[in-house]
């Protein structure tokens, strides 16, 4: 039986925020910091999800080690949230048959039911140019995702090839392997491990990608001669 949280997704896909109807005494998990704006009637606490190591393996895959919990007591009550980036916001519900992997820095919010571990890739992640980890979301529930520009779904049935910068979630129903453009090289693969460059991800069997308009790697690159700097 689903027991959905009411919810709106505005200013879609650029500057997505989400907006939590919440039943009385019903509970959701956020991002820490993500908050905008709640109604009084909610009540809100700190802790950190799936306890100490878990919370660890969060804050080292790019996460924060605490994530907020609000609970809407006494009555319903709105809560306004609001990611990190410009960008959209998607929903998918979870449940046993399906977990989804999301980039480690894609979470906004989930039903208290959903488990969120961080998941170690190893040579996978540190091959992509981004971190070494993905989120992992297992259990059943709501959750929330966001994305650096709008997010496009994908439904893969066969081989499908990804930008490794541009990915945003995938179901675990799919299997992946990255890969280099081109062949490989040792000047390629020095570009790739340090500057993400010419890394792709290939996937394979059945099963929903999500991806985003934008990469934010370009972004920081374009921006860091105007970074300013200590005279010595």
């Amino acid at each position: 039986m689903r027991n959905e949280i009411s919810y709106q997704i505005q200013h879609s896909p650029a500057y997505a925020s989400l907006i939590l109807d919440l039943a009385a005494n019903q509970t959701v998990l956020v991002e820490a910091s993500a908050m905008a704006a709640m109604d009084s009637s909610l009540k809100m606490k700190s802790k950190i999800k799936g306890g100490i190591m878990k919370g660890l393996g969060r804050m080292l895959g790019g996460e924060s080690l605490f994530i907020n919990e609000f609970t809407a007591q006494g009555g319903k009550g709105q809560l306004y949230v609001s990611p990190g980036v410009p960008g959209d916001v998607q929903h998918y519900y979870l449940n046993e048959e399906c977990s989804l992997m999301v980039q480690s820095s894609g979470f906004v919010a989930c039903s208290p039911e959903v488990e969120i571990d961080t998941k170690f890739q190893g040579f996978k992640g540190f091959f992509s140019g981004e971190s070494l980890f993905l989120l992992k979301a297992t259990g059943r529930g709501d959750f929330w995702f966001s994305s650096y520009g709008g997010i496009v779904e994908i439904p893969i049935a066969g081989d499908y090839v990804v930008d490794t910068g541009y990915i945003v979630a995938f179901e675990d129903t799919l299997d992946y392997k990255v890969e280099m453009i081109g062949g490989l090289s040792f000047k390629s693969l020095k570009t790739g491990i340090f500057g993400g460059e010419g890394l792709v991800c290939r996937f394979s069997g059945e099963g929903r990608l999500w991806v985003q308009s934008r990469n934010l790697a370009p972004l920081i690159n374009f921006l860091q001669p105007f970074r300013p700097t200590k005279n010595n």
